[in-house]
């Protein structure tokens, strides 16, 4: 089933200039042009547009939107990851509405005011203590200043990023065909050494640091750990991604 644009545009909650400067700029072509120089949208170019609109909301400019779409040709794939993303943002709202619900209940009196419960979902910095610990305050501090000098659209762009690299490594742990050191897997672990070292605050990212042992560490975490584990899918993929960091580090200098 194909529809026109005025069609398309009123069902994506967008306008026809839109559209066509999205044709135009070659992010979003038409299925068909018809003889009278309508343009015509199928399936396919609907779940293309989806994408678009997602990562608009995601604060990413056009340019950026045509390399995400180019590099994950899968669209189930690419819809999953904003799926999690999407269900991540569910998560800190409601937990938003449930702080701000409460803080009016105690305002009319059916509640006690609890300080602790007027700012979840608000705050990044939960794990701070935690990080403190493990790598110092300058580290916190370092990466805590870099974290919200990106922006909101900075820290979405991030995000999804993030979740695309969890995406394959897990995409990668459930194929039978691939193994930890295999090219494919080895890729991964190239980009998610990368991923560490560009973080501000943490040991990867300290010149002076051991990184390789760093690395190592949080790859025996991501399987100690069910919070890190769940990030790949669980504890099977979780061995999977250690095991491919492992190689990938011990043929590193």
């Amino acid at each position: 089933m194909e529809r026109s644009i005025q069609q398309v545009a009123k069902l994506a909650g967008t306008t026809s200039r839109t559209l066509r400067h999205y044709d135009d700029i070659g992010l979003l072509p038409p299925s068909r042009i018809g003889h009278n120089g309508y343009r015509y949208y199928d399936e396919a170019t609907l779940i293309r547009l989806q994408r678009v609109l997602l990562l608009r909301e995601l604060g990413l400019g056009l340019p950026q939107i045509a390399e995400v779409i180019a590099a994950e040709a899968d669209e189930a794939a690419a819809l999953r990851t904003h799926l999690s993303l999407l269900r991540q943002e569910q998560d800190r709202l409601a937990r938003q509405i449930t702080a701000v619900q409460h803080t009016i209940n105690s305002i009319q009196g059916s509640e006690n005011l609890m300080a602790k419960n007027m700012f979840d979902g608000f705050d990044h910095t939960v794990h701070q203590e935690e990080v403190e610990q493990r790598w110092g305050k300058d580290s916190y501090a370092r990466s805590d200043s870099w974290w919200r000098s990106l922006g909101t659209n900075g820290q979405e762009s991030w995000k999804l990023r993030v979740n695309e690299l969890n995406h394959d490594w897990i995409s990668a742990a459930t194929d039978p065909s691939v193994a930890p050191d295999s090219p494919q897997a080895q890729e991964l672990a190239r980009r998610h050494v990368q991923w560490l070292t560009s973080v501000p605050g943490t040991p990867a990212a300290d010149q002076e640091a051991d990184t390789k042992a760093y690395v190592l560490g949080l790859a025996e975490m991501y399987v100690a750990d069910e919070r890190f584990a769940a990030n790949y899918g669980g504890i099977e993929s979780a061995r999977f991604v250690c095991a491919a960091l492992k190689t990938y580090m011990q043929a590193t200098p």
